[in-house]
C-alpha cells in the first residue's frame, strides 16, 4: 500500500517495481500485443550489428580469451539471444564470451530463464563479475529508471512529490528543498545552469559502479536510449499504454513510466568517475556505419516483394530521422587509454 505522499522517485518504484504488484513485476507481453516495442524486436538486423560491434571491441581490446558481456535489463531476450547464437557460429570467439544478465523484474527473469537454460548468468551485483574484460549493454535500461524531479521558482527549488487522496487519486505536490540539499545534487555531475532538473539517483549509482568495473577490468559500455545531448534539462517524464503516451497517473501500475536520457549529463557523470565518452550519435547513424543496409542488401536477394518490402519497412522503422533513427541514442563509454571509434561520427556534446 502506498503511503499518502511520497517522492516521485518512490511512487514511479511503486508503480514500476513492487513486488507481484508493479508493471515490471507481473507477466508482460512485448511488441503489438504488448505496450511497447524495442529495437531488437522490430528486426533481427538490430542484434546482428551489435554483434558485430561487439566483436570488434573485442578485437580492440587485443582479443582477450575470457571476456564478459553483460545485457543490463535484457527484457523477453530477444537481443542477447540473437548475440548468444551469433558469438558462438564464429570460431574465433566462440566460448570466450561469459554471458550475463542485470535484471530489476523478478517477472522477466522468469521470462529470461525459461529462454536462457544454459550460457547465461544472472546478476544481483556487479562486483560478482570475475576481473575479466567487461563489455555491458544498455539498451532501453536507464530510461524505465525511477526518477527525481526539481524546479526553480523565484530562486528557490522545489521537489515534486505525489500526493494520494483517497476517491480523488494522484496528483503532483511541490516541496522546497534547501541549498544544502541541492548543492549534492549539482555535485554528481548537474550543469548549475538549469531551471528544472530530472534525474534517476539510481541510474547515477549504477553507473558509478559500472564505471568502476570497466577501470579495474578494461572494457566499456554500449547505452542505446531515447533522449538528448543538450545541456539543458526538461520535463520529459511520460506513461506508456497501447503504444500510446498516457498520464503517468492514469493507471496506477497498469502502464509502462519512462523518461527521456539526458546524454551529457551521462558524460558528466562518467568523467567524474574516471572513464571517458568514446563515441556518440544517434541509433540510424550508428546502425547505417555498422552496415545494417548491406546486409539488408544481401539477405533481401533471394526475398518475395512482400518480404523484401517488410524487411525495409522495420529498417526504416530503426534508421530514419522521423521514426527511432534520431530521437534513440547511441553512447559508448571507456577507459580513457581507448580510442575504438566503430560506428561513431565525431559528435561534440
Amino acid at each position: 500500500m502506498i503511503s499518502k505522499t511520497q517522492s516521485l522517485d518512490s511512487f514511479i518504484n511503486n508503480s514500476l517495481y513492487e513486488k507481484n504488484k508493479g508493471y515490471y513485476q507481473r507477466k508482460m507481453e512485448f511488441g503489438r500485443k504488448g505496450d511497447f516495442i524495442t529495437s531488437p524486436g522490430i528486426s533481427n538486423l538490430f542484434s546482428e550489428m551489435i554483434a558485430i560491434w561487439i566483436i570488434s571491441f573485442w578485437e580492440n581490446l587485443d582479443r582477450p580469451e575470457k571476456i564478459n558481456l553483460v545485457e543490463l535489463g535484457a527484457g523477453n531476450g530477444e537481443l542477447l539471444e540473437v548475440l548468444i547464437k551469433t558469438l558462438n557460429k564464429l570460431e574465433m570467439v566462440k566460448d570466450k564470451f561469459k554471458f550475463f544478465i542485470f535484471e530489476k523484474s523478478e517477472s522477466l527473469k522468469k521470462l529470461q530463464k525459461k529462454k536462457f537454460l544454459k550460457n547465461v548468468k544472472w546478476l544481483n551485483n556487479f562486483s560478482e563479475l570475475k576481473n575479466f574484460p567487461t563489455i555491458f549493454l544498455a539498451n532501453e535500461f536507464f530510461d524505465a529508471l525511477p526518477i527525481k524531479q526539481f524546479i526553480k521558482i523565484n530562486d528557490e527549488w522545489y521537489e515534486n512529490f505525489v500526493l494520494f487522496n483517497k476517491g480523488a487519486g494522484f496528483s503532483l505536490e511541490k516541496k522546497k528543498i534547501t541549498k544544502k540539499k541541492m548543492e549534492k545534487i549539482f555535485n554528481q555531475g548537474i550543469d548549475k545552469n538549469q531551471n528544472f532538473i530530472e534525474f534517476s539517483p539510481l541510474m547515477v549509482k549504477f553507473l558509478k559502479s559500472i564505471c568502476k568495473k570497466i577501470k579495474s577490468s578494461r572494457g566499456g559500455i554500449l547505452l542505446i536510449d531515447y533522449g538528448a545531448f543538450d545541456k539543458k534539462m526538461y520535463d520529459s517524464l511520460q506513461g506508456v499504454k497501447n503504444h500510446k503516451k498516457v498520464d503517468i497517473f492514469d493507471d496506477y501500475q497498469n502502464i509502462d513510466i519512462t523518461h527521456h536520457i539526458n546524454f551529457n549529463f551521462i558524460k558528466q557523470i562518467v568523467n567524474l568517475n574516471g572513464l571517458k565518452v568514446g563515441g556518440i550519435t544517434n541509433q540510424g547513424n550508428f546502425l547505417k556505419n555498422m552496415g545494417i543496409d548491406l546486409r539488408a542488401e544481401i539477405i533481401s536477394k533471394k526475398m518475395s516483394f512482400l518480404k523484401k518490402t517488410d524487411l525495409y519497412t522495420r529498417i526504416r522503422r530503426l534508421t530514419h530521422k522521423d521514426e527511432m533513427g534520431e530521437l534513440f541514442k547511441v553512447m559508448f563509454v571507456t577507459t580513457k587509454d581507448n580510442n575504438f571509434k566503430t560506428g561513431f561520427n565525431d559528435i561534440k556534446i
